[in-house]
């Protein structure tokens, strides 16, 4: 079984109506695909990176599956203190590179697996079947367990994103019933609706405080493959020990020029980056000089620069 890129929803501002469309709680962590080939199990994320020994809970398919062969398609949580899924958190079990580090990880980082697709079930592939279809087959197939959950659809959208609102989630997902699952594709056939903004910058520049980081500066790339600045941001969700991590991994990247084509408003004690390390930023809104209002770093990523695209 050969890893695939997974199937994106494209944004949306207006829910789409309709008796065949249906909503789904955006989940606030790592999309992964689970591919079983009748022998044995592996993980890998939306840019085809393993994480199989990052998630041992899943590995054991025949516990909360019952097919002969599948590919599962699905999101990795982890609940804050809050009961809300945190991607800061997420991150810290997604992010082990140690396996010694696993076990221990597993018991103060506990994660479940949200499934919401199925594109192969054995030996045939799904992606022609309706959505609708699909579901149908999951509910055959998954038995949840205390690791394993299957994602709710409710028929009502906006019913659905008053909830997401209420409760301070990411979003919704909005899904045709009749679609098919395009490999690779970003499709109007799924919408999604964000209750609250995101992105996944380039971090560009820092300033440091006691010789650690504090604070960073961020950018994405335009259309033209120019690094644009679009604000700083010293708060958020790192920690301590984050901080003085990520001091010592731009080491190796400063540089002397500047990498924004556009002069940041921050420039002050400035040092500047190869621009290759990528963060997760929450934000309010852009504001008409295209900077992000309020941003706060939630979790250092290893998204790929050319990912990070001003839209």
């Amino acid at each position: 079984m050969n890893p695939i890129i997974p199937m994106e929803p494209i944004r949306c501002e207006e829910i789409p109506q309709g008796a065949d469309w249906i909503a789904q709680v955006k989940w606030d962590g790592v999309r992964i695909l689970t591919y079983f080939d009748g022998q044995g199990t592996r993980l890998y994320n939306r840019r085809i990176n393993e994480r199989t020994h990052q998630y041992p809970e899943l590995a054991e398919i025949q516990t909360y599956c019952n097919a002969r062969s599948v590919i599962l398609d699905g999101e990795v949580i982890a609940l804050g203190t809050d009961g809300k899924p945190s991607f800061h958190k997420v991150m810290r079990r997604d992010g082990i590179r140690r396996l010694e580090n696993v076990s221990q990880a597993q018991k103060t980082v506990p994660i479940t697996y949200m499934i919401f697709d199925v594109i192969f079930i054995n030996n045939e592939s799904t992606i022609d079947l309706t959505l609708r279809e699909r579901v149908n087959l999951l509910q055959e197939i998954i038995i949840p367990n205390e690791h394993v959950q299957l994602v709710d659809s409710h028929d009502n959208g906006n019913a659905m994103y008053e909830v997401i609102k209420q409760h301070g989630l990411e979003g919704i997902v909005m899904k045709d019933l009749n679609s098919k699952y395009v490999i690779g594709g970003k499709e109007k056939q799924w919408q999604k609706k964000k209750y609250y903004r995101d992105t996944i910058a380039v971090v560009g520049g820092v300033t440091l405080r006691d010789n650690v980081v504090n604070s960073l500066l961020l950018g994405l790339y335009d259309q033209e493959g120019r690094l644009l600045y679009i604000g700083h941001a010293g708060t958020g969700k790192l920690t301590r020990n984050d901080w003085l991590a990520l001091t010592e991994k731009i080491v190796p990247l400063v540089k002397n020029d500047m990498p924004f084509v556009n002069t940041p408003a921050r420039l002050k004690g400035a040092v500047w980056l190869k621009p290759e390390v990528t963060v997760k930023v929450q934000f309010a809104e852009w504001t008409e000089g295209y900077t992000l209002r309020q941003p706060s770093i939630q979790a250092v990523v290893d998204t790929p620069v050319d990912y990070c695209v001003l839209e």
